[in-house]
């Protein structure tokens, strides 16, 4: 990858996948649905899966650099 489009991927999956997490981790703190009208544990994984996964991709697209 070209060094200034992977910094930036990179920089919005991981700033994406720390929101995302900070966020779930408030919501499921204060026992708020993370998705209105969804299991609240199935949607808590989900968006702690994809926070991950986000955070994963956009460690990949850091180390390209």
């Amino acid at each position: 990858m070209e060094r200034g489009p992977a910094i930036f991927a990179g920089m919005v999956f991981a700033l994406f996948g720390a929101g995302l997490l900070v966020w779930t981790a408030a919501r499921v703190r204060h026992r708020r649905p993370v998705a209105q009208g969804v299991n609240q544990v199935a949607s808590a994984t989900f968006a702690s899966v994809t926070a991950v996964a986000a955070l994963a991709v956009g460690a990949w697209c850091l180390t390209r650099v």
